[in-house]
C-alpha cells in the first residue's frame, strides 16, 4: 500500500489508516478481531491506527494485539473532553485501556464549530491537558479533529491559534459538491501545507444520510458498498492533496476499501470531476455537508 509523508511528524503513513472504531461497533470476538487487524496491518500493510474512547470496547479489543504491533504503527487517539482536567483523566484512561505507556497522536476530537474550539483553546482548556501530556512524553504529536460542515473553517481558524501537527475533517467526493465546503478545504489544505501539517481526511465513503430510511449500516452516514463505488470513491480522495484517510466504522466494507488502497493510482483531474458527478447521493446529510 503506498505511503505518504504525514507533515512534520515524519512517519511515512499508508494511505489508509486502520479506523479502529470498528472493533467497537461489529459485535465481534476477540479472535475474530485480531484476525481483522492482522488483515489490515499484516496482511496489507496499513502502518497507522486511530482509535478513540468513545468507540465501544475497541480499545480493550485492540489493546491484545498491541504488543505485536507496536513496532509497525503510528497510534493515535482522541479526547472528546473540553476541559484540561476532565481531558487530562480521559487521556489517563486511554493510556490505561490500551495498556500503553505513550502514544503517537493526541488529538482533540470532534472539534467542529468555533463555540467547541473556543472551549478547548481557553485558559483550562483540554488543549493545555495535551500539551502537557507532550512535555511527559505521552505523546510526540498534538492533532484536531471535527465533523460537519463548519470543520474546514474551524480547523483553519484553529492552525491560527495553535501550531497542531495534524488535522482531520471530512473529505468525499459528494461532499465536495457543496462548493461552499470545497472552498474552505482548500484553504484549509493550502495552509496545512504551508505549516508542514500532517492531513488526515475522514468519511471517505460518505455519500449522503440515511434520511427516513431504515439504516442498513453502523455508519450514521449513507456509505457506498460496491467495491466499484467504494474504488472511485477512494482513489477520488487519495487523489487529492492528503495524506491518510481512515477507514469506515461498517464492517462489512473494510475489506473492500482494503482491496481499493491496494490497487490505488491517481485519477486525472477529469476523472475526479466524473466522480463528483457520478456519485450522487440518494439524500443528503447536512451534518456532513453533503447538500445535494
Amino acid at each position: 500500500m503506498e505511503k505518504r509523508l504525514l507533515g512534520r511528524t515524519g512517519h511515512l503513513s499508508s494511505v489508509v489508516t486502520f479506523g479502529a472504531i470498528v472493533l467497537g461497533k461489529s459485535n465481534l470476538s476477540q479472535e475474530k478481531a485480531e484476525l481483522i487487524v492482522d488483515l489490515a496491518i499484516n496482511q496489507h500493510g496499513i502502518n497507522h491506527i486511530d482509535i478513540a474512547p468513545s468507540y465501544g470496547n475497541s480499545m480493550e479489543i485492540l489493546a491484545p494485539s498491541i504488543p505485536q504491533i507496536r513496532h509497525k504503527i503510528f497510534l493515535g487517539t482522541k479526547t472528546a473532553i473540553r476541559d484540561q482536567k476532565g481531558a487530562w483523566d480521559n487521556i489517563q484512561s486511554c493510556l490505561k485501556r490500551l495498556n500503553v505507556e505513550n502514544v503517537d497522536l493526541l488529538q482533540l476530537h470532534g472539534i467542529s464549530t468555533m463555540a467547541e474550539l473556543d472551549q478547548v483553546t481557553m485558559k483550562n482548556g483540554a488543549l493545555e491537558a495535551i500539551i502537557e501530556s507532550r512535555e511527559k512524553g505521552i505523546t510526540k504529536w498534538i492533532g484536531i479533529t471535527g465533523h460537519g460542515p463548519e470543520a474546514p473553517s474551524v480547523h483553519l481558524e484553529a492552525l491560527s491559534r495553535f501550531d497542531f501537527d495534524t488535522i482531520m475533517f471530512p473529505m468525499s467526493s459528494s461532499i465536495w459538491r457543496n462548493k461552499k465546503y470545497q472552498m474552505e478545504s482548500k484553504k484549509l489544505l493550502t495552509k496545512a501545507k504551508s505549516n508542514n501539517v500532517g492531513i488526515q481526511c475522514m468519511k471517505m465513503l460518505a455519500r449522503g444520510g440515511w434520511g427516513n430510511s431504515t439504516p442498513d449500516c453502523t455508519t450514521w452516514y449513507d456509505p457506498y458498498r460496491k467495491q466499484e463505488d467504494i474504488d472511485i470513491s477512494l482513489w477520488w480522495l487519495l487523489s487529492q492533496p492528503i495524506h491518510t484517510a481512515p477507514s469506515t466504522g461498517e464492517i462489512t466494507v473494510l475489506s473492500k476499501i482494503l482491496n481499493a488502497a491496494q490497487r490505488f493510482s491517481p485519477l486525472s483531474k477529469q476523472e475526479q470531476s466524473d466522480a463528483t458527478n457520478r456519485l450522487k447521493a440518494p439524500r443528503p446529510e447536512p451534518g456532513l455537508g453533503i447538500i445535494d
